[in-house]
């Protein structure tokens, strides 16, 4: 019975620490001095496929990273930062004054001693449709600013790796 109730302890506390999903939530934006955008978004796994990170305006996450042999290998999004040496530290928002001039802004810390790098492909939903982006590395132990002038209803995160 002891270790029965050892198991479920072990198993509440990783879960709690661990996330595969996110919660519903609803994202408002700006789209102009008179209009909105908004949706609600369906409790969903932050990780769309091994690797490929899902982030929505507002979420501000930690990803706890694997590296073998000198390369990514898992991803996990937690809630406690245990390990900053190798959590990278993400945050995606809409930053606006008076309605005007707003812009969407991801925001990547990089915790290694490596450049970081990683593909990124925006959701634009007045023209309701995917597409790609560039991005600009993010230097070892710095952070990495990414700004768009273009209302991003969510933004996929991929093919993370280190260049020299």
């Amino acid at each position: 019975m002891k270790m029965k109730y050892t198991l479920m302890l072990l198993l509440i506390v990783v879960s709690s620490i661990a996330q595969e999903k996110r919660n519903e939530l609803k994202v408002e934006l700006i789209v102009d001095k008179e209009n909105n955008y908004s949706t609600a978004v369906a409790e969903s796994p932050y990780f769309v496929k091994e690797k490929v990170l899902q982030i929505y305006p507002g979420e501000d996450l930690n990803i706890e990273v694997e590296i073998n042999e000198g390369n990514i290998s898992t991803m996990k999004v937690v809630d406690v930062v245990k390990f900053p040496e190798r959590t990278i530290s993400v945050r995606f928002f809409q930053e606006s004054k008076d309605r005007q001039n707003a812009q969407m802004i991801l925001v990547v810390k990089n915790p290694f001693s490596k450049k970081l790098l990683y593909d990124a492909i925006i959701y634009l939903p007045v023209m309701e449709k995917w597409t790609r982006t560039s991005i600009i590395p993010i230097l070892p132990k710095l952070v990495g600013y990414e700004m768009w002038p273009d209302v991003i209803a969510t933004i996929a995160l991929e093919n993370w790796r280190f260049i020299n």
